[in-house]
């Protein structure tokens, strides 16, 4: 009989044995992944709780890796993660901490680091399912599920910026179904988190980066 591997179980839309630690740990990367533009080049894990004593035997590692790759969770490439990363000129780490009781049991926090050596860290959580959720963007609170199409636009929370975002979304007929608002602190580092009905074309996309106020658009389409 033809051995098994963990990442030959395949369930729906996934591989790997685990909907929560396989394919929720690769969305939460990969929704990290769309916050960087160009090439990464080092990125490291940090795994609490359940992630943490696991992530090895259930395939997280790997998981995790693939959606910094970019991979989707049924690319049957995710268990030569670790050698498309070395390939690819990525630096991987992982760290654990299984102390940390004020955070989901399977959280991890990702920090990315670009070719011109800019650092974004992003912390999120597998619910169950294959669904999650990221609660922290550079420092900031937030709760993206990534589900449908979410567009997050980091400004300056000054007047203007949000008038601005939601007239670039009627002038391209783009239908905003939920619109939730993070920020720092008044004056500070603000992000605006729209749920869209449809994927905003690239010239709206340039349209919102133009603005003096805006200092990053990104498109997580997961």
């Amino acid at each position: 009989m033809e051995d098994i591997s963990v990442f030959d179980v395949i369930g729906p839309n996934m591989i790997g044995p685990s909907s929560s630690h396989t394919a929720g740990a690769l969305k939460i990367a990969l929704m990290a992944r769309h916050l960087v533009s160009g090439p990464v080049r080092e990125v490291a894990f940090r795994l609490y709780g359940s992630f943490a004593r696991t992530y090895r035997g259930h395939g997280t590692d790997r998981a995790l890796i693939a959606g910094i790759l970019g991979f989707d969770t049924e690319d049957k490439r995710i268990r030569d993660a670790y050698e498309l990363a070395k390939e690819a000129g990525l630096k991987v780490t992982f760290e654990t901490d299984t102390q940390d009781q004020d955070v989901h049991p399977n959280t991890v926090l990702i920090r990315l680091t670009d070719a011109e050596g800019r650092v974004h860290s992003v912390m999120g959580s597998s619910v169950g399912g294959g669904e999650v959720v990221l609660k922290r963007l550079d420092g900031v609170a937030v709760n993206i599920t990534g589900s449908g199409c979410t567009l997050l636009v980091k400004h300056i929370d000054r007047p203007g910026a949000l008038a601005y975002i939601a007239t670039c979304t009627s002038q391209w007929n783009i239908n905003i179904a939920a619109l939730a608002m993070h920020r720092e602190a008044r004056g500070e580092t603000a992000y605006a988190e729209l749920t869209i009905d449809s994927p905003a074309p690239s010239s709206m996309l340039e349209a919102l980066r133009a603005h003096p106020l805006v200092t990053e658009v990104t498109q997580i389409i997961v």
